[in-house]
């Protein structure tokens, strides 16, 4: 096809910004690992069914910081479009372990033992190996998203090696580095909220730590 040479083509009309997907991402990702951390640490022991993180890694941990990371393939953030989508990926493949794999192994296996446990304890190792060099290249945003992989490396190590060891007090142990990791997450994601707004509370994030 041609254009004749007595029309005009109209120039293409830049696409608006969007708004930073960061902070729903690491909302999402605070909260459902905060609930699944918190079941880990036993706190849901007795009060609770220990499964209220499963829902959420579907619908929030999951869909919700994998379409923060499709947006920030739009932002051209290769850092933040990676981590999202990876670890929006990381929740909804768990959910459906633990719907299709241990669901149908528990009539069979009895739950927490070695057999279950060693796949957790091979899916923790695999994202390990991933958050190691996410960590390193973290360290070239900022001092406060540096401390969230950090910390999720803490909790993804001593959760590999509380399944491989069926270890039930290392993976409580692990629940709490979980606790920590969110919390730090959900600071971070505050942070973006508040450095979004054009008002006068502002959180710090720190400098990077690589310039």
């Amino acid at each position: 096809m041609s254009v004749s040479e007595d029309r005009t083509v109209a120039p293409a009309i830049a696409a608006s910004p969007i708004a930073d997907p960061a902070p729903l991402g690491l909302a999402a990702f605070a909260l459902t690992t905060f609930l699944l951390s918190a079941a880990n640490a036993h706190w849901m022991n007795g009060n609770s069914t220990g499964d209220a993180w499963l829902g959420y890694a579907f619908a929030y941990g999951g869909l919700c910081q994998l379409l923060a990371g499709m947006w920030e393939f739009r932002n051209r953030n290769v850092f933040g479009a990676t981590a999202f989508s990876s670890y929006g990926g990381f929740w909804i493949g768990l959910g459906l372990w633990f719907l299709l794999v241990a669901g149908r192994a528990r009539p069979a296996v009895a739950a927490g033992t070695a057999f279950l446990n060693h796949d957790l304890g091979w899916i923790l190792l695999a994202f390990a190996i991933f958050n190691t060099y996410m960590l390193l290249f973290s360290a070239q945003v900022n001092t406060a998203v540096f401390a969230v992989f950090l910390t999720l490396e803490a909790t993804e190590i001593v959760l590999a090696i509380g399944f491989f060891a069926n270890s039930a007090g290392t993976v409580q142990f692990g629940g709490y580095v979980g606790l920590v990791t969110a919390l730090v997450a959900w600071y971070t994601s505050a942070a973006g909220v508040s450095n979004g707004l054009a008002g006068r509370i502002r959180l710090p994030v720190g400098k990077p730590l690589l310039a």
